[in-house]
């Protein structure tokens, strides 16, 4: 599954700020995958945090085939030893057990995060260990797909912007000025903004 976005999107975006509608025409139709279900799309974003995709790739799957799936019962009953084992720090298997045991305790309701506005499931989400804004905003697109996310504590986005724009620094007010640019579409706007920034 993807993030669903189209024409509707782009051509906001393009009458919004023309160099980046010069970089979606010359980029074309990205797809970015998503993880529709919030508790295994948080699991994933915890091991994914400070490796590469490929290797967080690596570690989930190890998860997956030691849990038997990535639900919060069946993590809850694994010591946090045999979640290291898969191939992470012990902090990332601590930050995991100790998630498993929130969703299953009730101090984090993951299904009812769908049916909250972004400020509040940032907010629940920060709660839990190992998951700052950067990592709750990353839930925000990757998961429940909300549209309206230009996160300025993702590196990517900022340098995104920096190259697109020709500018040195990027300062959090300058920063919001573009959130309100392409709002109500920032999601797509992130999902360029990544591209460009992988541009050499």
């Amino acid at each position: 599954m993807y993030f669903e976005y189209g024409e509707k999107e782009t051509e906001y975006l393009k009458e919004r700020d023309k160099k980046l509608g010069e970089a979606i025409d010359r980029i074309g139709f990205v797809k970015r995958r998503i993880i529709p279900d919030p508790f295994r799309a948080l699991v994933y974003s915890i091991v994914g945090q400070q490796i590469t995709g490929k290797a967080a790739d690596t570690v989930f799957n190890r998860l997956v085939a030691r849990a038997g799936e990535i639900a919060p019962e069946r993590l809850a009953e694994l010591d946090i030893s045999e979640i290291k084992a898969c191939g992470m720090s012990l902090r990332k298997a601590e930050y995991i057990r100790k998630i498993a045991e929130a969703a299953v305790n009730g101090t984090v309701d993951f299904g009812g995060l769908k049916a909250k506005p972004d400020r509040e499931v940032i907010d629940i989400l920060t709660t839990l260990p190992g998951v700052g804004i950067w990592t709750a905003e990353m839930l925000l697109i990757f998961s429940l797909a909300r549209p309206n996310v230009l996160s300025f504590s993702d590196f990517g986005i900022r340098k995104g912007l920096m190259k697109l724009h020709g500018i040195d620094r990027l300062t959090k007010e300058k920063f919001d000025e573009y959130r309100s640019l392409y709002s109500p579409y920032c999601t797509t706007a992130s999902i360029y903004l990544w591209e460009i920034a992988k541009e050499s």
